[in-house]
């Protein structure tokens, strides 16, 4: 059995995908399974793969459902003690794997998720180094932005992985499975790896960033509209709270939710379509999702 199996998504993704294959098949580390789920490709990526590289397990999906149930049938039939998702527009650094699976071993047994440090593909600029929860349940990646200039070179352990690079430990996965997956499939794509590492803080599973193993990461490669989103963004963060948030804790959250989410609410009535759409789903998902007491 493969010690890691490394889970990828396309969706036309002819101009990324060679680039990130090539990263993980010229690593010193040979101990992985490397499964492909195509999303609807109209662009050619399925033949590209299946040309070049014959060792992918390939999944052919004829229309686009979403990150988290390719995610999920990728995982449903992987082989490795480790799940690896990796977005397609994301390179991997020389030596990156060993890196990170002699980190992960010396590491405590109820650390089930791991973060490497990405990086933008101008290799200066952070993209991620972990998933950090605010006390107005915004979620922001950790340093987004900000100059790789050393402040981000130490090792700690954080709220949550950023799936466009992040290590599962399967035993974990397979702890906090829900009905709807292990990526909660109501999600779509957006704030669905929040959730899957809120759910696993809840069940006592800890997440830890490494900063020596760093993958360059392009980012939205998919292109989905922006008001879409956000409209994606703005739904998946209630179905986020009506999950995993304790009812006291919202209560005593509320005035700071309602200052942050009115002007939000206010300004997608103005200038997003799907604002309707948002509020009927939201209404349907608060009517089927327990609150936590």
């Amino acid at each position: 059995m493969p010690e890691i199996s490394i889970i990828i998504l396309t969706l036309n993704s002819t101009r990324f995908i060679r680039g990130c294959l090539e990263s993980i098949f010229t690593q010193g580390y040979h101990d992985f399974e490397v499964i492909v789920v195509d999303n609807g490709s109209k662009d050619g990526t399925v033949d590209f793969i299946k040309e070049n590289y014959s060792s992918v397990i390939l999944i052919e999906n004829k229309n686009n459902l979403g990150a988290c149930k390719a995610r999920n049938q990728a995982i449903e039939i992987a082989k490795g003690e480790w799940i690896f998702t990796l977005d397609c527009d994301t390179i991997l650094e020389k030596d990156f794997l060993q890196k990170m699976m002699n980190f992960i071993k010396k590491s405590e047994e109820f650390v089930g998720m791991f973060q490497p440090k990405i990086l933008k593909l101008d290799k200066k600029t952070v993209s991620s180094c972990g998933i950090y929860l605010s006390i107005l349940r915004r979620f922001h990646d950790i340093g987004k932005e900000k100059p790789d200039n050393g402040k981000f070179n130490t090792s700690k352990n954080i709220f949550g992985v950023c799936s466009a690079a992040a290590f599962y430990k399967r035993q974990m996965l397979e702890e906090i499975r829900e009905d709807s997956g292990y990526f909660d499939e109501r999600f779509f794509f957006l704030v669905e790896d929040v959730d899957l590492s809120w759910r696993a803080q809840r069940r006592g599973w800890k997440a830890k960033y490494y900063p020596e193993a760093i993958c360059y990461h392009f980012g939205n490669s998919a292109s989905y509209e922006k008001k879409f989103r956000q409209y994606l963004c703005f739904r998946n963060r209630y179905l986020l709270l009506l999950k995993n948030e304790n009812i006291f804790s919202l209560i005593m959250r509320l005035p700071f939710l309602i200052t942050y989410d009115i002007p939000r609410l206010f300004y997608l009535f103005l200038f997003n379509k799907y604002t309707f759409k948002t509020l009927s789903e939201v209404i349907r998902l608060e009517a089927r999702t327990k609150i936590l007491c």
